[in-house]
């Protein structure tokens, strides 16, 4: 198994074990799509808490990927949504779930397709 599996079967089991309805098809393309971003701690993971990196993934993730044209506040708030959804405890809010959550909520899960 190579390094990109066993990452896809990683994020794929704390999907489950958040109760995050994601499809295994859904977190591959993903996955997929992050590149090498994957196998490094500082960009494997979202933090909830570091308002640059949530403008990172507005600007990068939800206009430029997604092709949004939604206000800031709707962003926000399908952002503050995701992060309840995966834990505000949880340390781990990987990028892969955090994307295919913020996909699946804007109904862009296409994009992946």
């Amino acid at each position: 198994m190579g390094k990109r599996e066993e990452k896809i079967e990683q994020y794929t089991a704390e999907a489950k074990k958040l109760g995050l309805s994601l499809s295994a098809d859904l977190i591959e393309k993903v996955t997929v799509g992050l590149g090498p971003s994957i196998y490094k701690k500082d960009s494997e993971t979202v933090s909830c808490t570091q308002s640059s990196e949530l403008d990172t993934v507005k600007k990068n993730f939800l206009t430029k990927k997604l092709g949004l044209s939604v206000s800031d506040a709707d962003m926000d708030a399908a952002i503050k949504k995701v992060c309840e959804a995966m834990g505000t405890s949880n340390r781990n809010k990987y990028r892969a779930l955090f994307y295919a959550l913020l996909a699946k909520e804007f109904k862009k899960e296409s994009v992946y397709a």
